[in-house]
């Protein structure tokens, strides 16, 4: 019988999650002082390298618990595949460009609200996985399917459903997926 041993399998993902973790410990031994601090986005003076730290930062907070255990369990199931596909450096890079991007626009487009959460990511995660069977000159059905099902509800909740949920964060997320899924997969000529 062959010995079972722990591998650390996906670098990236895993140690977005413990940070992560350990951001929300944080933030619930500081009574909130960390997420407002560091990792939540908001409205604030650009002279501020605050501001600029937390367009990228704000992936890492969550609410609570349930905030970051749903992030989570979608990261920890995707990310481990993309990483070994893309390679660390590249996931790495396509979760600051979707936490960058749903940070500067929940800025711009949001004053009065603040962001946390890796929701953006999550969802970039999610197209990024259906562009796997990707080849230039198609488009799978898998990959019309995730965007319709979940860029739709989305959309859907947005314009109906009151609650405290960043649409916007997820539907930019998923662009940023798509479009890196697309980039990376074409053929090079």
């Amino acid at each position: 019988m062959k010995k079972l041993k722990i591998t650390f399998n996906s670098p990236a993902v895993l140690c977005f999650a413990l940070v992560s973790g350990a951001a929300l410990i944080l933030n619930r031994l500081t009574g909130g002082a960390a997420n407002r601090l560091v990792f939540s986005t908001y409205r604030a003076s650009l002279l501020s390298p605050l501001t600029w730290i937390r367009f990228f930062t704000h992936a890492l907070g969550h609410s609570g618990w349930q905030h970051y255990i749903g992030n989570m369990s979608y990261l920890l199931l995707l990310g481990p595949m993309l990483e070994e596909k893309y390679g660390s450096k590249k996931l790495v890079g396509v979760m600051a460009a979707a936490a960058g991007v749903t940070g500067i626009a929940n800025f711009v487009l949001f004053p009065h609200t603040a962001l946390c959460g890796a929701s953006g990511i999550v969802f970039a995660f999610i197209l990024l996985t259906s562009f796997t069977g990707f080849r230039e000159g198609e488009l799978p059905v898998t990959v019309i399917l995730v965007a319709v099902i979940f860029i739709g509800q989305q959309i859907f909740e947005g314009l109906f459903v009151q609650n405290n949920v960043s649409n916007l964060s997820h539907i930019l997320g998923g662009v940023v997926g798509a479009a890196v899924g697309y980039v990376f997969n074409r053929k090079r000529r």
